[in-house]
């Protein structure tokens, strides 16, 4: 559909080229300037931590003699035993040493006063583990030797020792984790160790083709710079500190960005070839085995725990991947408990917050409170401390617009229906293919120095009202294209 200005000079910005807009009729959300709130600490609930929970520090070895550091909260009322609840983390389980304590340990402040054993661990080659951290580490589906090491035998080896060792309790183990800690709790499922009994991947990273840094094959330059320019500079050593952010300098993302040029220039004028996984995806623009390697979702095989995957509609960075797990592990594994929540949330927004609005958005209700106390406290007691009955559906799904939770019994639900729209001239949007010769066409001039911006707000990366943004501010533009449909019934 494209003519004119064609540069074949790859552009830095790659994801803020032309556009191509479809404005279904009746549209009336508003352009509006973001609202950031930083939720504070709860000080009464670190206070209970402190007075309720035994910290203890251990290295745990893995089969190949990697020592991988592990803190292990445990209830001090010893009246009872207790399931282990787990996250494994590339972005640290600080605060370290055995006298400091955080401020929220479980996936919510309500499990966290619920009692469970929670340990957290540095993965692989990070903080305060050994090992050579890889980035979404490729699974191997045929091990020979205690050499051969992945996710799955890291969070086995690591279970193993925790039964061993730990006190107090109940033989049953649970893992979570959002974002890319999603992605190591899905990796968990995969020959799991016969004491996880449930894991909850929350916006877990599947395939990094499609979430994060390529929505689908489009590199979505601003976040990727963001995060490599920080978390992928090597840590040689173990340690105990953050990387620095990247200081921008500059509130304007989108004159930072075309101020950079081709994407070969990031490493002359800021990287200097010190961030590997930043070269790696110069040199794997394609979907090639090095992008294939790293998907989790051929490997969801033999999954035995239950299993709750979490997603927000309104994600930019992991929309791809709760779905597609979910999908993955319903299609592989038929008999297995498997169930999926989609809120009207951010990116974790249903961890913190209320979930009542994003932006400007309304939805009604509180509805991350909501999904904490009756679907993410239910499946984990149930599962783990076999308190209550499953009362959860295959399918808990937020309807944005009619402000409603729905459940179904199959995702997608049985009744969809999967329809096309198509172009139509004179800016027409309908079911409807149309007639004719099939060589109509429209045009417009991509221009590299001028490219489309993705939000109208003033920012360095992703605001996070960026998915609810009202697109219609590039309309007026000539370089994209806007397609309308007459009004939807």
């Amino acid at each position: 559909m494209t003519r004119g200005v064609e540069n074949r000079r790859l552009s830095s910005l790659s994801l803020l080229g032309a556009a191509l807009l479809i404005l279904p009729a009746l549209t009336t959300l508003s352009s509006c300037t973001v609202r950031r709130a930083t939720p504070g600490v709860d000080q009464d609930l670190a206070e209970f931590i402190r007075e309720n929970y035994d910290k203890e520090e251990v290295r745990i070895s893995m089969r190949d003699g990697a020592h991988l550091y592990t803190a292990i909260y445990s209830p001090k009322d010893r009246s009872q035993s207790y399931p282990i609840l787990m996250r494994r983390t590339p972005y640290s389980v600080s605060p370290y040493g055995e006298g400091s304590y955080p401020a929220i340990l479980g996936p919510s402040d309500l499990l966290t006063r619920q009692g469970f054993i929670f340990v957290l661990q540095d993965v692989r080659g990070t903080y305060m583990s050994e090992g050579t951290f890889v980035n979404m580490t490729p699974h191997l589906a045929e091990k020979t030797g205690p050499e051969d090491v992945d996710e799955s035998t890291d969070t086995y080896d690591t279970i193993e020792w925790l039964l061993a060792n730990v006190a107090n309790h109940n033989g049953k183990v649970g893992a979570w984790g959002i974002s890319y800690p999603g992605f190591y709790a899905a990796a968990s499922m995969v020959d799991a160790h016969p004491a996880l009994k449930a894991v909850s991947p929350q916006a877990p990273i599947a395939d990094w083709w499609y979430d994060d840094f390529h929505h689908h094959g489009a590199f979505f330059l601003p976040h990727a710079f963001r995060f490599f320019s920080s978390f992928g500079v090597p840590r040689p050593e173990p340690t105990t500190r953050r990387n620095p952010n990247f200081e921008f300098r500059t509130p304007d993302g989108y004159e930072f960005y075309l101020g950079i040029g081709p994407l070969e220039m990031v490493n002359e004028l800021y990287f200097n070839h010190d961030i590997p996984f930043w070269d790696s995806m110069l040199v794997h623009p394609n979907y090639d085995d090095f992008w294939q390697s790293r998907n989790i979702l051929p490997h969801m095989n033999k999954v035995a725990p239950a299993v709750m995957t979490v997603g927000g509609w309104f994600d930019a960075e992991d929309l791809y991947g709760p779905l597609q797990i979910y999908r993955s592990v319903e299609e592989r594994n038929p008999d297995v408990f498997n169930a999926l929540v989609m809120g009207p949330w951010r990116h974790g927004g249903w961890a913190r917050e209320a979930g009542d609005s994003l932006g400007y958005v309304q939805f009604g209700s509180e509805t991350a409170q909501f999904y904490r106390e009756n679907i993410e406290a239910v499946f984990f007691n149930h599962f783990l401390k076999d308190e209550g009955e499953m009362s959860l559906p295959e399918a808990y799904v937020f309807e944005t617009g009619g402000n409603r939770w729905r459940t179904f019994s199959q995702w997608p639900p049985a009744e969809a229906e999967e329809r096309a729209l198509f172009p139509q001239g004179e800016g027409g949007l309908s079911f409807d293919p149309g007639s004719g010769s099939g060589e109509a066409f429209d045009e417009w001039v991509s221009d590299p120095h001028r490219p489309v911006p993705f939000t109208p707000d003033i920012a360095t990366g992703m605001t996070r009202e960026y998915m609810v943004d009202d697109q219609r501010f590039a309309s007026r533009r000539p370089d994209v294209m806007v397609y309308q449909t007459e009004p939807l019934e």
